[in-house]
Protein backbone atom coordinates (compact mmCIF):
# COMPACT_ATOMS: atom_id res chain seq x y z
CA UNK A 1 0.00 0.00 0.00
CA UNK A 2 0.76 3.27 -0.83
CA UNK A 3 0.21 6.78 -0.43
CA UNK A 4 0.29 8.03 -3.67
CA UNK A 5 -3.36 8.49 -4.04
CA UNK A 6 -3.92 10.43 -1.38
CA UNK A 7 -3.83 14.90 -1.87
CA UNK A 8 -2.53 16.55 1.05
CA UNK A 9 -6.17 17.78 2.37
CA UNK A 10 -6.71 16.25 5.90
CA UNK A 11 -10.40 15.26 7.06
CA UNK A 12 -9.64 17.72 9.96
CA UNK A 13 -9.47 20.53 8.05
CA UNK A 14 -13.20 20.04 6.77
CA UNK A 15 -16.04 21.17 8.32
CA UNK A 16 -16.91 17.65 9.42
CA UNK A 17 -18.14 16.94 12.91
CA UNK A 18 -16.11 15.78 15.70
CA UNK A 19 -17.70 12.46 16.24
CA UNK A 20 -17.17 11.56 12.03
CA UNK A 21 -13.82 12.93 12.57
CA UNK A 22 -13.27 10.20 15.53
CA UNK A 23 -14.71 7.45 12.96
CA UNK A 24 -12.43 7.98 10.50
CA UNK A 25 -9.61 8.06 12.80
CA UNK A 26 -10.95 4.87 14.30
CA UNK A 27 -10.71 3.49 10.65
CA UNK A 28 -7.49 5.14 9.84
CA UNK A 29 -8.64 7.75 7.28
CA UNK A 30 -6.70 11.01 7.65
CA UNK A 31 -5.68 12.52 4.32
CA UNK A 32 -8.45 12.87 1.25
CA UNK A 33 -8.51 10.85 -1.95
CA UNK A 34 -8.47 13.16 -5.33
CA UNK A 35 -12.76 12.92 -5.54
CA UNK A 36 -12.44 13.43 -1.84
CA UNK A 37 -10.82 16.86 -1.85
CA UNK A 38 -12.73 18.51 -4.48
CA UNK A 39 -16.31 16.96 -3.48
CA UNK A 40 -16.78 17.30 0.10
CA UNK A 41 -15.60 20.90 0.36
CA UNK A 42 -18.63 21.48 -2.23
CA UNK A 43 -21.09 18.82 -0.48
CA UNK A 44 -20.84 20.56 3.33
CA UNK A 45 -21.93 23.22 2.18
CA UNK A 46 -24.92 22.09 0.54
CA UNK A 47 -23.93 22.35 -3.03
CA UNK A 48 -25.35 19.06 -5.29
CA UNK A 49 -22.90 17.02 -7.08
CA UNK A 50 -21.87 14.69 -9.71
CA UNK A 51 -19.39 12.83 -9.62
CA UNK A 52 -16.66 10.87 -11.57
CA UNK A 53 -14.00 8.74 -10.52
CA UNK A 54 -12.12 5.30 -10.88
CA UNK A 55 -13.22 2.59 -8.89
CA UNK A 56 -11.83 2.47 -5.59
CA UNK A 57 -10.89 6.00 -5.30
CA UNK A 58 -12.84 6.89 -1.81
CA UNK A 59 -16.58 7.45 -3.49
CA UNK A 60 -18.33 5.48 -1.21
CA UNK A 61 -16.80 7.32 1.47
CA UNK A 62 -17.03 10.70 0.16
CA UNK A 63 -21.37 10.48 0.02
CA UNK A 64 -21.40 8.95 3.37
CA UNK A 65 -19.64 11.75 5.36
CA UNK A 66 -21.98 14.30 3.62
CA UNK A 67 -24.72 12.40 4.59
CA UNK A 68 -23.91 12.13 7.87
CA UNK A 69 -22.73 15.90 7.99
CA UNK A 70 -25.81 17.00 6.89
CA UNK A 71 -27.88 15.00 9.52
CA UNK A 72 -26.20 15.99 12.16
CA UNK A 73 -26.78 19.52 10.91
CA UNK A 74 -30.61 18.91 11.30
CA UNK A 75 -30.33 17.79 14.69
CA UNK A 76 -28.45 20.88 15.49
CA UNK A 77 -30.49 22.98 14.29
CA UNK A 78 -33.99 21.21 15.74
CA UNK A 79 -31.83 20.88 19.15
CA UNK A 80 -31.44 24.29 18.77
CA UNK A 81 -35.05 25.31 18.39
CA UNK A 82 -36.38 23.05 20.83
CA UNK A 83 -33.34 24.36 23.25
CA UNK A 84 -34.33 26.35 26.63
CA UNK A 85 -31.70 28.17 28.41
CA UNK A 86 -30.65 27.54 32.18
CA UNK A 87 -32.77 23.75 31.23
CA UNK A 88 -30.34 20.14 31.64
CA UNK A 89 -29.42 18.42 28.70
CA UNK A 90 -32.94 15.68 29.76
CA UNK A 91 -35.14 17.97 30.29
CA UNK A 92 -34.87 20.12 27.51
CA UNK A 93 -35.52 16.66 25.86
CA UNK A 94 -38.23 16.05 27.41
CA UNK A 95 -39.82 19.39 26.56
CA UNK A 96 -39.15 18.47 23.09
CA UNK A 97 -41.49 15.57 23.23
CA UNK A 98 -44.95 16.22 21.60
CA UNK A 99 -47.49 16.36 24.13
CA UNK A 100 -49.55 13.31 23.22
CA UNK A 101 -50.26 9.87 24.03
CA UNK A 102 -47.20 7.69 24.00
CA UNK A 103 -49.00 5.70 20.54
CA UNK A 104 -49.77 8.64 18.73
CA UNK A 105 -45.86 10.04 19.47
CA UNK A 106 -44.56 6.84 17.92
CA UNK A 107 -46.41 6.87 15.32
CA UNK A 108 -45.35 10.58 14.29
CA UNK A 109 -41.73 10.08 14.74
CA UNK A 110 -41.86 6.78 12.92
CA UNK A 111 -43.11 9.06 10.02
CA UNK A 112 -40.50 11.06 9.55
CA UNK A 113 -37.92 9.01 8.87
CA UNK A 114 -36.01 8.01 6.59
CA UNK A 115 -34.24 11.14 6.18
CA UNK A 116 -32.06 9.71 3.90
CA UNK A 117 -32.25 7.00 0.33
CA UNK A 118 -28.88 5.86 -0.61
CA UNK A 119 -29.27 3.58 -3.70
CA UNK A 120 -26.96 1.00 -5.01
CA UNK A 121 -27.48 -1.33 -8.38
CA UNK A 122 -26.24 -4.61 -6.98
CA UNK A 123 -26.72 -6.60 -3.48
CA UNK A 124 -23.15 -6.91 -3.00
CA UNK A 125 -22.51 -3.14 -2.87
CA UNK A 126 -25.20 -2.19 -1.26
CA UNK A 127 -24.12 -4.65 1.61
CA UNK A 128 -20.43 -3.14 1.36
CA UNK A 129 -22.13 0.70 1.50
CA UNK A 130 -23.78 -0.52 4.25
CA UNK A 131 -20.59 -1.88 6.23
CA UNK A 132 -19.05 1.00 5.66
CA UNK A 133 -21.12 3.25 7.00
CA UNK A 134 -21.47 1.20 10.02
CA UNK A 135 -17.31 1.93 10.56
CA UNK A 136 -17.39 5.72 9.56
CA UNK A 137 -20.68 6.29 11.66
CA UNK A 138 -19.80 4.42 14.56
CA UNK A 139 -19.80 7.18 16.87
CA UNK A 140 -22.93 8.73 15.65
CA UNK A 141 -26.40 8.33 16.78
CA UNK A 142 -28.18 7.05 13.45
CA UNK A 143 -29.54 4.05 12.79
CA UNK A 144 -29.20 2.45 8.96
CA UNK A 145 -31.43 0.07 7.15
CA UNK A 146 -29.95 -2.57 5.03
CA UNK A 147 -32.68 -3.31 2.14
CA UNK A 148 -32.33 -5.83 -1.02
CA UNK A 149 -33.68 -8.73 -2.60
CA UNK A 150 -33.23 -12.07 -2.33
CA UNK A 151 -33.58 -12.84 1.12
CA UNK A 152 -34.54 -11.84 4.92
CA UNK A 153 -37.81 -10.06 3.64
CA UNK A 154 -39.58 -10.04 6.65
CA UNK A 155 -36.37 -9.04 9.14
CA UNK A 156 -35.88 -6.18 6.58
CA UNK A 157 -39.42 -5.29 6.48
CA UNK A 158 -39.25 -4.75 10.25
CA UNK A 159 -36.18 -3.13 10.28
CA UNK A 160 -37.28 -0.30 8.56
CA UNK A 161 -40.68 0.28 10.17
CA UNK A 162 -38.86 1.11 13.35
CA UNK A 163 -37.97 4.66 12.54
CA UNK A 164 -34.26 4.63 10.77
CA UNK A 165 -32.18 7.24 9.68
CA UNK A 166 -30.67 5.94 6.12
CA UNK A 167 -31.77 3.39 3.74
CA UNK A 168 -29.48 1.76 1.95
CA UNK A 169 -30.55 -0.53 -0.63
CA UNK A 170 -31.32 -1.27 -4.12
CA UNK A 171 -34.35 0.14 -5.75
CA UNK A 172 -36.52 -3.09 -6.41
CA UNK A 173 -36.91 -4.03 -2.00
CA UNK A 174 -36.79 -0.10 -1.49
CA UNK A 175 -40.37 0.15 -4.03
CA UNK A 176 -42.00 -2.85 -2.68
CA UNK A 177 -41.46 -1.56 1.21
CA UNK A 178 -42.62 1.66 0.23
CA UNK A 179 -45.76 0.50 -1.66
CA UNK A 180 -46.62 -0.82 1.88
CA UNK A 181 -46.81 2.38 3.33
CA UNK A 182 -43.47 0.56 5.37
CA UNK A 183 -41.99 4.60 5.47
CA UNK A 184 -42.67 7.86 3.97
CA UNK A 185 -40.24 9.78 1.47
CA UNK A 186 -41.87 13.03 2.72
CA UNK A 187 -38.78 14.01 4.94
CA UNK A 188 -36.00 12.63 2.84
CA UNK A 189 -32.71 15.49 3.05
CA UNK A 190 -30.05 13.37 1.02
CA UNK A 191 -30.49 11.29 -1.93
CA UNK A 192 -27.41 9.15 -3.09
CA UNK A 193 -27.20 7.56 -6.50
CA UNK A 194 -23.97 5.05 -6.64
CA UNK A 195 -22.81 3.84 -10.13
CA UNK A 196 -25.36 5.40 -11.94
CA UNK A 197 -23.94 3.92 -15.15
CA UNK A 198 -24.91 0.79 -13.99
CA UNK A 199 -28.13 1.40 -12.75
CA UNK A 200 -29.15 1.93 -16.34
CA UNK A 201 -27.44 -1.02 -17.43
CA UNK A 202 -29.77 -3.34 -15.58
CA UNK A 203 -32.80 -1.55 -16.32
CA UNK A 204 -33.41 0.41 -12.59
CA UNK A 205 -33.55 3.75 -14.25
CA UNK A 206 -37.67 3.86 -14.15
CA UNK A 207 -37.55 3.11 -10.48
CA UNK A 208 -35.22 5.53 -9.57
CA UNK A 209 -37.36 7.98 -10.73
CA UNK A 210 -40.19 6.58 -9.45
CA UNK A 211 -38.67 7.14 -5.73
CA UNK A 212 -36.74 10.66 -7.01
CA UNK A 213 -40.33 12.05 -7.87
CA UNK A 214 -42.46 11.14 -4.68
CA UNK A 215 -39.05 13.05 -2.48
CA UNK A 216 -39.41 16.09 -1.34
CA UNK A 217 -37.89 18.79 -4.72
CA UNK A 218 -34.48 18.48 -5.87
CA UNK A 219 -33.57 22.31 -3.94
CA UNK A 220 -34.98 20.65 -0.72
CA UNK A 221 -32.33 17.62 -0.77
CA UNK A 222 -28.52 17.00 -0.64
CA UNK A 223 -28.31 15.26 -3.74
CA UNK A 224 -25.19 13.08 -4.94
CA UNK A 225 -24.35 10.79 -7.74
CA UNK A 226 -21.25 9.09 -8.47
CA UNK A 227 -20.81 6.71 -11.84
CA UNK A 228 -17.52 5.61 -13.42
CA UNK A 229 -18.37 7.17 -16.67
CA UNK A 230 -20.82 10.82 -17.03
CA UNK A 231 -22.90 9.54 -20.11
CA UNK A 232 -25.21 11.77 -21.41
CA UNK A 233 -28.09 9.33 -19.93
CA UNK A 234 -26.52 9.95 -16.41
CA UNK A 235 -25.85 13.64 -16.76
CA UNK A 236 -29.61 14.34 -17.71
CA UNK A 237 -30.71 11.94 -15.04
CA UNK A 238 -28.67 14.25 -12.85
CA UNK A 239 -29.80 17.79 -14.02
CA UNK A 240 -33.87 16.41 -14.38
CA UNK A 241 -33.39 15.41 -10.01
CA UNK A 242 -31.02 17.31 -8.79
CA UNK A 243 -30.56 20.88 -7.85
CA UNK A 244 -27.84 22.47 -10.69
CA UNK A 245 -25.28 19.63 -9.81
CA UNK A 246 -21.84 20.61 -10.39
CA UNK A 247 -20.08 17.81 -12.51
CA UNK A 248 -17.00 16.88 -10.86
CA UNK A 249 -14.30 14.43 -13.58
CA UNK A 250 -11.36 12.96 -11.67
CA UNK A 251 -8.70 12.16 -14.24
CA UNK A 252 -10.69 11.69 -17.07
CA UNK A 253 -7.71 11.54 -19.38
CA UNK A 254 -6.71 8.00 -17.97
CA UNK A 255 -9.74 5.26 -17.58
CA UNK A 256 -7.15 2.97 -15.90
CA UNK A 257 -4.94 3.64 -13.36
CA UNK A 258 -1.54 3.46 -13.53
CA UNK A 259 -0.89 1.00 -10.60
CA UNK A 260 -2.33 -1.71 -12.55
CA UNK A 261 0.25 -3.38 -14.64
CA UNK A 262 -2.06 -4.54 -17.97
CA UNK A 263 -0.92 -7.16 -20.08
CA UNK A 264 -2.10 -9.97 -22.54
CA UNK A 265 -1.31 -13.16 -24.40
CA UNK A 266 -3.08 -14.83 -27.33
CA UNK A 267 -3.51 -18.13 -26.41
CA UNK A 268 -5.64 -20.89 -29.31
CA UNK A 269 -8.61 -21.57 -27.61
CA UNK A 270 -6.98 -25.29 -26.41
CA UNK A 271 -4.45 -23.39 -24.98
CA UNK A 272 -6.53 -21.14 -22.33
CA UNK A 273 -6.08 -23.47 -19.47
CA UNK A 274 -3.21 -24.77 -20.01
CA UNK A 275 -1.59 -20.78 -19.50
CA UNK A 276 -4.35 -20.46 -17.19
CA UNK A 277 -2.91 -22.56 -15.09
CA UNK A 278 0.56 -21.53 -15.91
CA UNK A 279 0.06 -18.40 -15.00
CA UNK A 280 -1.02 -19.11 -12.06
CA UNK A 281 1.59 -21.67 -11.08
CA UNK A 282 4.35 -18.57 -12.08
CA UNK A 283 2.63 -15.90 -10.16
CA UNK A 284 1.16 -17.49 -7.18
CA UNK A 285 -1.51 -14.66 -5.91
CA UNK A 286 -2.71 -14.87 -2.80
CA UNK A 287 -6.29 -13.67 -4.07
CA UNK A 288 -7.27 -13.32 -7.59
CA UNK A 289 -10.18 -12.78 -9.83
CA UNK A 290 -10.94 -14.90 -13.28
CA UNK A 291 -13.60 -13.14 -15.37
CA UNK A 292 -15.30 -15.40 -17.58
CA UNK A 293 -18.41 -14.80 -19.89
CA UNK A 294 -20.89 -17.37 -19.25
CA UNK A 295 -22.09 -19.49 -16.53
CA UNK A 296 -21.21 -22.62 -17.85
CA UNK A 297 -17.60 -21.45 -18.72
CA UNK A 298 -17.29 -20.48 -14.92
CA UNK A 299 -18.81 -24.29 -13.41
CA UNK A 300 -16.12 -25.92 -16.28
CA UNK A 301 -13.32 -23.87 -15.08
CA UNK A 302 -14.29 -24.32 -11.18
CA UNK A 303 -14.27 -27.80 -11.84
CA UNK A 304 -10.64 -27.75 -13.49
CA UNK A 305 -9.17 -25.78 -11.19
CA UNK A 306 -10.10 -27.78 -8.54
CA UNK A 307 -9.15 -30.84 -9.93
CA UNK A 308 -5.66 -29.12 -10.42
CA UNK A 309 -5.30 -28.39 -6.53
CA UNK A 310 -6.59 -24.88 -6.40
CA UNK A 311 -9.27 -23.58 -3.64
CA UNK A 312 -12.02 -21.96 -5.85
CA UNK A 313 -15.25 -20.93 -5.68
CA UNK A 314 -17.70 -19.42 -9.06
CA UNK A 315 -19.73 -16.58 -8.94
CA UNK A 316 -22.28 -16.11 -11.16
CA UNK A 317 -25.84 -14.68 -11.32
CA UNK A 318 -27.83 -17.32 -9.98
CA UNK A 319 -25.85 -17.90 -6.89
CA UNK A 320 -28.28 -17.89 -4.03
CA UNK A 321 -27.80 -14.81 -2.03
CA UNK A 322 -26.84 -16.90 1.58
CA UNK A 323 -24.72 -18.70 -0.53
CA UNK A 324 -23.14 -15.59 -2.68
CA UNK A 325 -22.33 -13.99 0.98
CA UNK A 326 -20.89 -17.42 2.57
CA UNK A 327 -18.31 -17.59 -0.81
CA UNK A 328 -17.48 -13.88 -0.72
CA UNK A 329 -16.43 -13.98 3.33
CA UNK A 330 -14.75 -17.32 2.00
CA UNK A 331 -12.83 -15.42 -0.58
CA UNK A 332 -11.92 -12.50 1.82
CA UNK A 333 -10.99 -14.97 4.30
CA UNK A 334 -8.41 -16.42 2.01
CA UNK A 335 -10.44 -19.97 2.45
CA UNK A 336 -10.52 -19.33 -1.13
CA UNK A 337 -7.81 -18.25 -2.97
CA UNK A 338 -9.58 -17.93 -6.78
CA UNK A 339 -12.88 -16.74 -7.41
CA UNK A 340 -14.34 -17.44 -10.85
CA UNK A 341 -16.84 -14.65 -11.41
CA UNK A 342 -19.30 -13.83 -14.31
CA UNK A 343 -19.73 -9.41 -14.78
CA UNK A 344 -21.99 -10.16 -11.47
CA UNK A 345 -18.79 -9.57 -9.86
CA UNK A 346 -17.60 -6.58 -12.09
CA UNK A 347 -18.90 -3.93 -9.85
CA UNK A 348 -20.05 -3.45 -5.90
CA UNK A 349 -17.41 -5.43 -4.68
CA UNK A 350 -14.32 -3.99 -2.76
CA UNK A 351 -12.63 -6.80 -1.67
CA UNK A 352 -9.07 -5.81 -0.16
CA UNK A 353 -5.88 -7.48 -1.84
CA UNK A 354 -6.59 -8.33 -4.71
CA UNK A 355 -3.06 -8.99 -6.68
CA UNK A 356 -4.15 -9.85 -10.06
CA UNK A 357 -7.30 -10.24 -12.28
CA UNK A 358 -7.43 -12.21 -15.32
CA UNK A 359 -9.49 -11.98 -18.11
CA UNK A 360 -9.95 -15.42 -19.15
CA UNK A 361 -12.72 -14.34 -21.54
CA UNK A 362 -12.81 -10.78 -23.05
CA UNK A 363 -15.52 -8.93 -21.72
CA UNK A 364 -17.94 -7.72 -24.82
CA UNK A 365 -18.46 -4.34 -22.98
CA UNK A 366 -15.48 -1.97 -23.38
CA UNK A 367 -16.60 -0.37 -19.76
CA UNK A 368 -17.22 -3.67 -18.29
CA UNK A 369 -12.99 -4.51 -18.84
CA UNK A 370 -12.14 -1.17 -16.53
CA UNK A 371 -14.70 -2.14 -13.93
CA UNK A 372 -13.04 -5.86 -13.54
CA UNK A 373 -9.72 -4.93 -13.65
CA UNK A 374 -10.38 -1.94 -11.04
CA UNK A 375 -10.93 -5.32 -8.58
CA UNK A 376 -7.01 -5.00 -8.18
CA UNK A 377 -4.90 -1.73 -7.20
CA UNK A 378 -7.35 -0.76 -4.56
CA UNK A 379 -6.73 2.19 -2.20
CA UNK A 380 -3.34 3.55 -3.72
CA UNK A 381 -1.77 -0.54 -3.99
CA UNK A 382 -0.12 -1.94 -7.12
CA UNK A 383 -2.19 -4.87 -8.77
CA UNK A 384 -1.84 -6.87 -12.38
CA UNK A 385 -4.28 -7.61 -14.71
CA UNK A 386 -3.65 -10.00 -17.31
CA UNK A 387 -6.27 -10.56 -20.72
CA UNK A 388 -6.96 -13.60 -23.08
CA UNK A 389 -7.36 -12.68 -26.20
CA UNK A 390 -8.38 -15.97 -27.77
CA UNK A 391 -10.11 -17.01 -30.87
CA UNK A 392 -13.77 -16.61 -29.68
CA UNK A 393 -13.39 -12.76 -28.14
CA UNK A 394 -10.79 -11.43 -29.72
CA UNK A 395 -12.40 -8.88 -31.77
CA UNK A 396 -13.22 -7.17 -28.47
CA UNK A 397 -9.72 -5.82 -27.92
CA UNK A 398 -9.75 -3.14 -30.45
CA UNK A 399 -12.85 -1.58 -28.63
CA UNK A 400 -11.21 -1.85 -25.08
CA UNK A 401 -7.85 -0.23 -26.34
CA UNK A 402 -9.57 2.49 -28.22
CA UNK A 403 -11.56 3.41 -25.26
CA UNK A 404 -9.17 2.95 -22.24
CA UNK A 405 -6.43 4.87 -24.98
CA UNK A 406 -3.60 2.29 -24.76
CA UNK A 407 -2.19 -0.63 -25.96
CA UNK A 408 -2.04 -3.51 -23.77
CA UNK A 409 1.82 -5.01 -24.34
CA UNK A 410 1.09 -8.84 -25.74
CA UNK A 411 3.12 -11.09 -23.76
CA UNK A 412 4.52 -14.40 -25.51
CA UNK A 413 3.70 -17.92 -24.65
CA UNK A 414 6.81 -19.78 -23.55
CA UNK A 415 6.49 -23.50 -23.56
CA UNK A 416 6.86 -23.33 -19.28
CA UNK A 417 3.85 -21.50 -19.45
CA UNK A 418 1.67 -23.88 -20.33
CA UNK A 419 1.23 -26.30 -17.95
CA UNK A 420 0.14 -30.44 -17.58
CA UNK A 421 -3.46 -30.20 -16.71
CA UNK A 422 -5.38 -32.69 -15.07
CA UNK A 423 -8.60 -32.92 -16.25
CA UNK A 424 -11.68 -33.62 -13.67
CA UNK A 425 -12.46 -37.02 -15.63
CA UNK A 426 -8.96 -37.79 -13.93
CA UNK A 427 -9.06 -37.21 -10.76
CA UNK A 428 -8.29 -40.33 -8.08
CA UNK A 429 -11.99 -41.36 -7.51
CA UNK A 430 -12.65 -40.81 -4.20
CA UNK A 431 -14.18 -44.16 -2.51
CA UNK A 432 -18.01 -44.25 -3.97
CA UNK A 433 -20.33 -45.56 -1.06
CA UNK A 434 -24.43 -46.28 -2.13
CA UNK A 435 -27.48 -45.53 -0.69
CA UNK A 436 -27.04 -48.04 2.16
CA UNK A 437 -23.30 -46.39 3.23
CA UNK A 438 -21.67 -49.41 1.85
CA UNK A 439 -18.27 -49.13 -0.62
CA UNK A 440 -18.58 -50.62 -3.84
CA UNK A 441 -16.05 -53.80 -3.35
CA UNK A 442 -18.05 -55.01 0.17
CA UNK A 443 -19.69 -58.28 0.04
CA UNK A 444 -23.06 -57.77 -0.40
CA UNK A 445 -24.29 -61.91 -1.09
CA UNK A 446 -24.60 -62.08 2.55
CA UNK A 447 -28.12 -61.13 3.40
CA UNK A 448 -29.30 -59.93 7.09
CA UNK A 449 -30.07 -61.78 9.50
CA UNK A 450 -34.48 -61.26 10.56
CA UNK A 451 -34.94 -61.64 14.11
CA UNK A 452 -38.14 -62.85 14.95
Amino acid sequence: MNNTHLTETRFSNLELSDSILHGLNDAGFNHCTPIQDKALPLLLRSKDIAGQAQTGTGKTATFLLATFQRLLNDDDCTDAEATTPGMGEVEQRRERLPRATPGAVAESKRFKNPRAIILAPTRELAIQIHKDALLLGKHLNLKFALIYGGTDYQKQLDTIKSNIDIIIGTPGRIIDFYRQNAFTLDHVQVTVMDEADRMFDLGFIKDIRYLLRRMPAPEQRLNMLFSATLSYKVTELAYEHMNNPVLIRIETEEVTSKAIQQSAYCPANEQKIPLLIGLLNHYQPQRSIIFVNTKRCAEKLDDTLNANGYKTSALSGDVPQDKRQRLLNDFQENKITLLIATDVAARGLHIPDVSHVINYDLPQDVEDYVHRIGRTARFGASGNAISFICEHYAYSMPDIEDYIGQKIPVKAITADLLADVITPEKRPPKPETDYQGKRPNQDRSRKPTVRS
